[in-house]
């Protein structure tokens, strides 16, 4: 148990320092890729929320 608790205070260091090295370097298309990333997002939402209501219209138009 003492080793799998080494190991995940290990893992936890490595990610903290990985994700902040990364987070040093500027991005230089930032609002380019930031306008993208929200049409992509909002996109997915829409669908996934109609995907929703039509299973939940589905769900109960059976039962």
């Amino acid at each position: 148990m003492e080793i799998l608790s080494v190991l995940v205070v290990l893992i936890l260091i490595v990610a903290v320092v990985s994700t902040l090295a990364l987070t040093g370097k500027p991005d230089e298309n930032y609002s380019d890729s930031t306008k993208r990333n929200t049409t992509n997002l909002t996109l997915i939402y829409v669908v996934i929320i109609f995907i929703s209501l039509v299973s939940l219209g589905i769900y109960i138009w059976l039962t």
